[in-house]
């Protein structure tokens, strides 16, 4: 089974590189690095890079609004070079709260927005000028001053709502999937692949230990703050039957912030997103989410106690049972 992996920001940056470099030893399909508003993405891949020789390296994501489509390409080219050809571009939307209150730009359009960043990026990656005459940008005489590595690197789209979903499997190679109920992602899945296939990915909140619960409990703090703070991901939870349950998490939040929030989660909810329990436990509930038609499972890394101890059971116990 081809695994990867993601480790984000609950790591500090020296855990994100020693656990990079155990994965060595595991020879993943990808290592992931998310960007939120700490660790800047492209400074991290390339850090990643220098510390794992083997797999592929993913942005998981960069949103297309902190950056433009040219700075994004010639960053890609960067990295690329850098890893010897093993980065696979990951483009999100973010969210309002952080394209506005973090970044101060506008959040509007996101899907034309993203259709245009597409090919923006393709056709400077090919290392031709390039003159583009899109809805939102305009250039002129464009071209990178470095040669690529490649003149196509793999573009992966985070898709939520439908609109995404469908421009992502129009212009991308691959789809990255987060926080999505099973049933719903089979149907999305089968329905889409049918038209054409692209690489399917899916994040799943990964929480592994030998007490079932203290696992059970670090994935409904990571779902809870999801819920309450991502719109995007509480709407279409809404409309996806859990209308009540992310209701009552954002209402509570909205008292009395994140603390203790994860004891509105109920069991139900980390049960249908999330992957969390023992190691055995974990590794049956990854083999059902792919059985929805995931291609590439996304381990995101939550830690419990020791962060290397911790990653080392899941890597440990993941290479054993799954490869």
């Amino acid at each position: 089974m081809r695994i990867s992996y993601s480790l984000g920001s609950l790591l500090t940056i020296d855990e994100v590189l020693d656990c990079a470099k155990i994965l060595e030893k595991h020879s993943p399909d990808t290592i992931w690095i998310p960007e939120t508003w700490g660790m800047e993405n492209f400074t991290m891949l390339s850090a990643v890079s220098q510390k794992n020789n083997y797999s592929k390296i993913g942005s998981s994501i960069i949103n297309i609004f902190s950056r433009s489509p040219s700075l994004i390409a010639m960053g890609a080219a960067t990295i690329d070079v850098i890893s010897n050809g093993r980065l696979v571009i990951g483009l999100g939307t973010s969210s309002e709260t952080i394209v506005e209150d973090f970044h101060g730009n506008n959040f509007k359009s996101p899907v034309s927005r993203m259709k245009e960043y597409v090919e923006i990026i393709k056709l400077v990656l090919t290392g031709k000028k390039i003159n583009y005459d899109g809805n939102i940008f305009k250039l002129k005489n464009f071209n990178l001053m470095i040669k690529p590595k490649r003149n196509k690197i793999p573009i992966y789209l985070a898709a939520i709502n439908n609109k995404m979903v469908e421009l992502t499997w129009n212009i991308a190679d691959g789809v990255i999937f987060y926080l999505r109920p099973m049933n719903e992602m089979k149907e999305t899945i089968q329905r889409m692949q049918s038209k054409k296939r692209i690489d399917v990915t899916s994040q799943l909140i990964t929480c592994m230990s030998d007490d079932s619960e203290l696992a059970s409990n670090r994935a409904k703090k990571t779902l809870a703050f999801y819920v309450a703070v991502g719109k995007v991901y509480r709407d279409f939870l809404a409309n996806n039957g859990f209308n009540n349950e992310t209701k009552n998490i954002f209402e509570e939040y909205n008292d009395n912030g994140l603390e203790s929030l994860e004891e509105h989660v109920p069991d139900n909810m980390i049960k249908a997103l999330t992957v969390c329990g023992t190691p055995l436990e974990c590794v049956k509930q990854i083999k059902n989410f792919t059985e929805c038609g995931i291609d590439l499972p996304i381990i995101q890394f939550n830690p419990i106690n020791n962060v290397l101890d911790s990653f080392n059971l899941l890597t440990n116990t993941l290479s054993r049972e799954l490869n």
